[in-house]
């Protein structure tokens, strides 16, 4: 049988070299060989490593082994083998970020060219910690970084190069269409850092999200503004009666459902007050705001309303007080000799002038006298009386309270609705911003 290190005649490698089999055989792999625990490099140099990401956990990495390479033209042209993963030496990469092991089981096998190219491919479910910022929840845009290096190695070891990401991007954008982020750009970086030692060499996926805020505007923002105009028209609902009232304090309990909602939603270590919250905040302190009006204004109602009552009762009881001593006067003891009695009785004039027109020359009696006590206490009652009413001025008109509760109404119904057009355009030029990552 012919030697199989030799060429036939016609530079054509025998037949008998033609099988993966004996690739394996030339290059020696075995667990236990150099191989597979030495980085490869040549004379000495540092060991290139290509790494592309797919945003769908797909790890591609790519290096060079100059010593296990092979002349296909020996092995009928046999480019590619197979080799189980663990008897080829592999670069100790990780992601910095990942804060849980990968529990997706790797390829046993990796791909060995005959130029000594390896290439393996590894699936990944990464659980990375990634700093979320929700200033303009619903509407954020989050940056995370996946961080690639080596364990151990130093640069002058193992230096790590990005792939051509063009086609990792579209991919990416094909997959990344069914979750609650929208994928808009990947970027990649290559930077050298000092990991409390000698300086290492990583690559930075930055990839950047989208949120889709369709829903969180329909399930959330939508029922708190119409909350706030259910707010507004409360308005129109009569102040006298107390359906105002308990409409308002049901609308305020529905907000702060809403709140106890989206505090379920934010995380709680975030280092700004989110745009939301300020949002619900700002409208929950207006409904506040506007309940407590209310119940100012029914104040002032109920205030007028006692007030008439008031001054009914003391016109009704100054009517009878006045009739009984009217009556006391007109109804009194006739005077002795006199044909007409003394029936009606005026402030103005005092019983002694009355009779004095009557009879000059009449001495006053016991009649007299007590007709003309009457009349000073009557006297003494307008001027108590008139004294009163110039103290009570304005506030003794009737309906006063209730004009005032009408001026506070309309005061408070324009800056109402001057607030809230603030607060919201103040919050959609903030959401529109661009926020520096």
């Amino acid at each position: 049988m012919a030697d199989t290190n030799q060429r036939s005649e016609d530079g054509k490698s025998s037949k008998s070299r033609c099988t993966p089999l004996d690739v394996f055989k030339y290059l020696n792999l075995t667990k236990n060989s150099a191989y597979a625990m030495i980085r490869p490099s040549r004379d000495g140099l540092y060991t290139e490593i290509h790494l592309d990401v797919l945003l769908y956990a797909i790890l591609d990495v790519l290096w060079s082994d100059p010593g296990i390479s092979w002349d296909p033209e020996d092995f009928c042209n046999i480019s590619e083998i197979y080799p189980p993963s663990s008897v080829v030496w592999r670069p100790d990469i990780t992601i910095e970020e990942m804060i849980e092991n990968n529990k997706v089981v790797e390829s046993p096998y990796l791909s060995l060219s005959s130029d000594g190219l390896v290439f393996t491919r590894t699936n990944m479910v990464v659980v990375t910690s990634c700093r979320i910022r929700v200033y303009k929840f619903p509407f954020d845009v989050q940056s995370c970084n996946l961080t690639f290096k080596s364990y151990i190695h130093a640069e002058a070891h193992i230096k790590l190069f990005a792939a051509n990401s063009k086609w990792s991007i579209e991919w990416s954008l094909l997959k990344m269409t069914q979750t609650e982020w929208l994928f808009t750009n990947l970027t990649i970086s290559r930077e050298t850092i000092d990991n409390f030692g000698p300086n290492q060499s990583v690559v930075v996926y930055t990839i950047t999200m989208k949120r889709r805020s369709a829903l969180y505007v329909a399930n959330f923002l939508v029922p708190i503004l119409l909350f706030l105009s259910l707010d507004l028209t409360s308005f129109l609902i009569s102040d006298t009666g107390g359906e105002k009232l308990s409409f308002k304090v049901t609308v305020l309990l529905a907000v702060t459902v809403m709140q106890l909602i989206l505090n379920e939603i934010l995380p709680s270590s975030s280092d700004r007050i989110p745009l939301v919250v300020i949002f619900c905040i700002g409208i929950f302190g207006l409904m506040m705001l506007s309940l407590l009006e209310t119940i100012v204004v029914m104040r002032l109602l109920e205030k007028d309303s006692a007030s008439q009552a008031n001054k009914a009762d003391e016109d009704q009881s100054l009517s009878e007080d006045c009739g009984d001593k009217v009556g006391k006067a007109n109804c009194g003891t006739e005077l002795k000799n006199r044909t007409s009695s003394v029936c009606n009785v005026s402030v103005d004039e005092t019983p002694s002038e009355q009779l004095s027109k009557e009879d000059n020359s009449s001495q006053p009696t016991e009649e007299f006298n007590a007709l003309e006590k009457i009349s000073d206490e009557m006297k003494e009652m307008e001027k108590t009386l008139t004294q009163v009413l110039h103290s009570t001025k304005e506030e003794g008109k009737p309906g006063y309270w209730t004009r005032v509760a009408k001026i506070v109404n309309i005061v408070f119904f324009f800056f109402y609705v001057t607030a809230v057009s603030v607060l919201l355009s103040v919050l959609f030029i903030l959401w529109n911003e661009s926020e520096e990552q």
